[in-house]
């Protein structure tokens, strides 16, 4: 699912892609929906057939052969392209040694997370953040690792999914939390400018984003499909938060079903 972000204060705009086939599905909200699986998944890398899914959308072989399904993709300080033996150095080479920002945002609470300079605002809205702050910039994606794991000690790295969906997240104000993090670790900040160089890790002073959903109601109550115990899933298209369609009949994550052969009808 492509998500696109709103101008002027409007909605982002959300893409349904299944294989060629493209489908807007702001215009689709008010109106009826079914996702109908087959039964097939085809591995998003090589594209084999492959009876079960391994982070969200590959066969198990290139899930233990990329490095963009290693634990280190998840838990950045753990990078091990040093002692080398990265799964692919030519491909951390071209994604890990970027730029990457480290931010506060806000889905259901807040939160810290991190992304590389060029997925801005695009993992915002991927987590359904309806508030997001930029507050350190870092030159590789396992600095990023130490700083997220330094803030971690005084706020989460989670989103509870449910919450986001409800829609009812209090507006935060960002910026106030950024200082108020930034001076509790003005310390753990200084040893790592110790380590990798003062112009690796820099504070940014940015103003806050704020993004908005194409949702005509939010559930009360968050009932989650899963198309692997009912391959078909009908409803009423309500909204579209982060990865999540939001149906009369249910919400779903279709990211969690990528490689999925599914027919879509409306």
């Amino acid at each position: 699912m492509g998500i696109v972000p709103g101008q002027g204060g409007e909605p982002a705009h959300y893409t349904l892609r299944a294989g060629e086939q493209r489908l807007a599905l702001n215009e689709r909200l008010g109106r009826p929906l079914t996702l109908a699986w087959s039964g097939a998944i085809a591995c998003t890398h090589c594209g084999r057939a492959t009876k079960k899914s391994f982070a969200q959308g590959y066969c198990y072989p290139c899930f233990k052969r990329l490095a963009q399904c290693d634990t280190c993709i998840v838990k950045p300080e753990t990078c091990h392209f040093f002692a080398g033996t990265c799964r692919e150095p030519e491909w951390a080479e071209r994604h890990c040694f970027q730029p990457h920002i480290v931010y506060l945002a806000n889905a259901s609470g807040l939160k810290v997370g991190i992304t590389r300079g060029t997925q801005v605002p695009t993992r915002w809205l991927d987590q359904g953040a309806v508030q997001a702050l930029p507050i350190m910039a870092v030159e590789t994606r396992q600095q990023s690792g130490f700083v997220e794991m330094l803030f971690k000690e005084e706020v989460s790295d989670r989103t509870n999914w449910r919450a986001m969906l409800k829609g009812d997240t209090a507006v935060l104000d960002l910026p106030a939390e950024r200082d108020r993090l930034l001076t509790r670790l003005e310390g753990g900040l200084a040893n790592l400018r110790e380590r990798f160089g003062a112009d690796a890790i820099r504070a940014l002073n940015e103003a806050p984003v704020t993004l908005e959903y194409p949702v005509l109601e939010h559930p009360t109550k968050v009932v989650s499909h899963n198309l692997d115990k009912t391959p078909e899933v009908s409803g009423i298209l309500l909204g579209l938060k982060g990865q999540y369609l939001i149906l009369d009949s249910g919400v779903i994550n279709l990211r969690k079903y990528t490689g999925y052969e599914v027919k879509v009808t409306v």
